[in-house]
């Protein structure tokens, strides 16, 4: 079988930035055919969308993907609540988790992997705000340090 590559359609930056990843689930997303389509172009966002365990399903809200130009009547609700596809195990695990206090669950990115698109999600926990200036902080020597390198090896 021919090594299936992994091609990325959207990343949520932000989700990194405002929570700690403790562990991350793949996830596929049940789509209709221009919804599909429109992914193929890259036109999807995560920025803004959150996931919920409802009746042990989860779903994914405010994942905008863009109509298909030429979909016309097939064209869905750009932001539609989409399910989630994951085995019950995971399901079981993941309601467990986020019951402790401060849990929740992030879509970190959007990809394709062979012809399937998957959503990779993460079980995050709150940064605070003082957190954030640590990673800021630690970005900025990072940087510099590089930045420094660059200058004396010229």
């Amino acid at each position: 079988m021919a090594k299936e590559t992994k091609r990325l359609i959207a990343n949520n930056k932000k989700a990194r930035f405002d929570y700690f990843i403790e562990d991350t689930y793949e996830a596929g997303i049940a789509l209709h055919g221009t919804e599909v389509k429109s992914l193929r172009m890259g036109k999807c966002s995560v920025k803004e969308s959150f996931i919920r365990l409802e009746k042990g399903e989860v779903y994914i809200y405010n994942m905008h993907i863009s109509p298909y130009e030429k979909g016309n009547i097939f064209n869905k609700d750009p932001l539609r609540v989409r399910k989630l596809l994951l085995h019950k195990q995971e399901i079981n695990k993941l309601s467990g988790q986020i019951m402790q206090k401060g849990y929740t669950i992030v879509p970190l990115e959007v990809y394709f992997k062979g012809d399937l698109v998957k959503l990779s999600i993460g079980l995050a926990k709150g940064k605070k705000l003082y957190d954030k200036r640590q990673d800021i902080a630690k970005k900025d020597q990072r940087r510099e340090a590089e930045k420094n390198f660059k200058v004396k090896n010229l």
